[in-house]
């Protein structure tokens, strides 16, 4: 009997394919029994067009392990496949059956063509030596034997076999330092394999299992039992329909999968039809996984193509935003053949993220409207990774985000949503203000504080590093602009206020300009103020960068060069302090200096900051005090 030449070249060819395309050794089990459910539903079309007697129910796939022979046999009572087919799908590489199936047949509701019999297929060539395909196609009397050990070539066969179908016998390799393939023929190891990719095959996966049984009429005599199990539950839960599904098994499939031992905070569970088709079953956590906030979270949901999984985490499928949701997606348009390259570049991915993503926004926002508490939960959890997508996205993804976020205010203390923040605002107020600390106690102890609040608006809390940062890629809510009020860019003084508050500032510069020659270069400059109530003094800053930056900023290892905001000290115009300096100004020029240093140093204390030289700073206060 003639070996035939595989039409697709080459032993390079087939191991060039092999090792691009898959990454585990394990995949070829998911490719063979992806192929055999085709097989099934291919007869169970026809038998829809032709109107045979056919229960979908007597349809199985069988896996039989033998290790004394070290084989694998994968069989199925599908449509099975004439000599010619067996030549055309498995003679050329890459070539599938199923792909031309699918492609010369409309889409039909309750038939499911998961693979490309051909590329797959060669996948069992990572684990054997020599592959045999056994096939008798549906309606005829000859069955065949394809036969292989590599890119050497085949042969093909005829043979015997009882009923229609296929049966795939892997001879497996021979363990080596690095590989053992004797598990592909454990028992453990095939369960787990179908659990992990082929849970959800609508047909049942069947093996002989072999445990230890109590003996009839005894209490402790047990014989060695061989019994077929079914080890695929074979319905997805996210293809049922929502009212089939309960809030008890949503919270079930959710605990089982993502190891949580909280229910979800929100299930989103859908199927979109239109340009691309899938069904997305979705969790929100209550809180953050132990590592969220590390390196070595690994953002992702799960991909299946029609219930056979592709990717364990498919990391394209969300914006690190959105990094925290789990679930999956299953979908019939993305190939079972693909790999994490292609994936990156597979323009119906890329419809299906574009999809979820608004899809969890539009969910997220239902939350918090319909369960504010809930919400308030999963943001103090999520929120500060809501944040740095508006930061990381340069602002393109406002909208997506703008109306998520959330920040303690001065109305309540609660968090409030910045659209909450502009319906509560004046008629004439176009500003929103907000103020950076450690804490909410200790943002209310600025001196700038007092003054805003006194005037009647709303103050929101930026208490994390990265709140500052986003706002500014935000720029604007609503048309209303933000401003620290520990800048100098807020106006809150009457015309009046500030043409006295003009006069002041002229007629002391003299005075203000050697406090500032005082201090050195900690102070971008020295100006009398109105806007403080009883406190003396207040640091602000002009420019960009505001206190709370430097901080940040400087806090960061990769920054070598210091960042240094503009800092100006701001003396309160109606406090004593600012007679008692303009007094010594004019009697003791010294001694002024050394109180702007005091006032420099309690004024960098108030906002956190540190001194430079404390030892100075106590020095000249002990002066006082004799």
């Amino acid at each position: 009997m003639a070996t035939k030449q595989f039409k697709a070249e080459s032993k390079k060819l087939l191991d060039m394919m092999i090792n691009s395309i898959y990454t585990h050794k394990e995949i070829f089990l998911r490719e063979l029994i992806s192929n055999a459910s085709d097989a099934m539903d291919k007869l169970y079309y026809h038998s829809l067009q032709e109107n045979l007697a056919l229960n979908r129910s007597d349809l199985s796939v069988q896996i039989t392990p033998d290790k004394e022979a070290r084989t694998l046999t994968i069989t199925d009572n599908g449509i099975g496949m004439t000599a010619e087919e067996l030549e055309e799908n498995l003679g050329t590489i890459a070539k599938s059956g199923s792909f031309d199936f699918k492609a010369d047949n409309e889409k039909k509701d309750d038939v499911d063509i998961i693979g490309q019999f051909g590329v797959g297929f060669y996948s069992a060539f990572m684990v054997s030596d020599k592959i045999e395909v056994v096939s008798k196609a549906y309606g005829s009397d000859e069955a065949n034997k394809w036969t292989s050990s590599g890119a050497e070539g085949y042969t093909v066969e005829p043979c015997e076999m009882d009923g229609n179908g296929t049966v795939i016998t892997l001879y497996i390799k021979d363990n080596t330092d690095d590989d053992d393939y004797s598990q592909f023929l454990e028992e453990y190891k095939i369960r787990e394999i179908v659990k992990k990719y082929s849970d959800y095959i609508r047909y049942p996966i069947k093996m002989p299992s072999t445990h230890s049984k109590l003996k009839e009429g005894t209490e402790d005599e047990y014989d060695q039992v061989t019994e077929v199990v079914t080890l695929n539950s074979m319905v997805p839960l996210w293809k049922k329909n929502k009212n089939e599904v309960t809030a008890d098994e949503y919270s079930g499939f959710y605990r089982d999968n993502y190891f949580d031992y909280e229910e979800p905070a929100k299930v989103i569970h859908t199927k979109i039809e239109g340009q691309v088709e899938y069904n997305t079953l979705l969790f929100i956590p209550r809180h953050a996984p132990f590592d969220y906030y590390t390196k070595s979270y690994e953002k992702g949901l799960q991909l299946f193509s029609n219930g056979v999984l592709i990717m364990d985490k498919c990391a394209d499928l969300l914006p690190d935003y959105f990094s925290f949701v789990k679930g999956l997606v299953d979908s019939e348009d993305l190939s079972l053949n693909i790999s994490r390259e292609m994936l990156q570049h597979d323009a119906q991915l890329k419809l299906i993220a574009k999809s979820l993503e608004k899809k969890i926004h539009s969910e997220l926002v239902k939350l918090m409207k319909d369960s504010r508490d809930t919400y308030e939960k999963v943001f103090k959890a999520f929120g500060t990774q809501l944040k740095f997508g508006l930061y990381n996205s340069f602002g393109t993804k406002n909208d997506v985000l703008s109306d998520l976020i959330m920040f303690h205010s001065s109305n309540d203390k609660k968090l409030t949503t910045l659209k909450e923040y502009v319906g509560r605002m004046k008629e004439s107020q176009d500003t929103i203000y907000y103020a950076c600390g450690e804490s909410v106690d200790k943002i209310d102890l600025l001196p700038q504080s007092d003054a805003v609040k006194e005037k009647g608006f709303e103050i929101l809390y930026f208490t994390e590093d990265v709140d500052e940062f986003a706002i500014q890629m935000l720029r604007e809510f609503d048309g209303k602009k933000f401003a620290n009020i520990c800048t100098d860019n807020i106006e809150l003084d009457t015309e009046e206020e500030k043409e006295e508050l003009k006069e002041k500032n002229e007629s002391g510069k003299d005075l203000l300009d050697y406090l500032k020659e005082s201090i050195g270069e900690g102070v971008f400059g020295v100006r009398f103020t109105n806007k403080l109530k009883n406190h003396p003094v207040c640091l602000t800053t002009e420019g960009e960068i505001s206190l709370e930056m430097e901080k940040v900023l400087n806090s960061m290892p990769t920054n070598d060069q210091k960042i240094k905001a503009n800092v100006v000290l701001e003396i309160n115009a109606n406090h004593p302090i600012a007679d008692k300096l303009t007094a010594l100004y004019e009697t003791d020029k010294d001694k002024a200096g050394e109180y702007a240093k005091i006032l420099y140093a309690q004024a960098r204390l108030i906002e956190g900051l540190s001194v430079d030289n404390p030892t100075e700073l106590s020095n000249m206060i002990c002066n006082l005090m004799v």
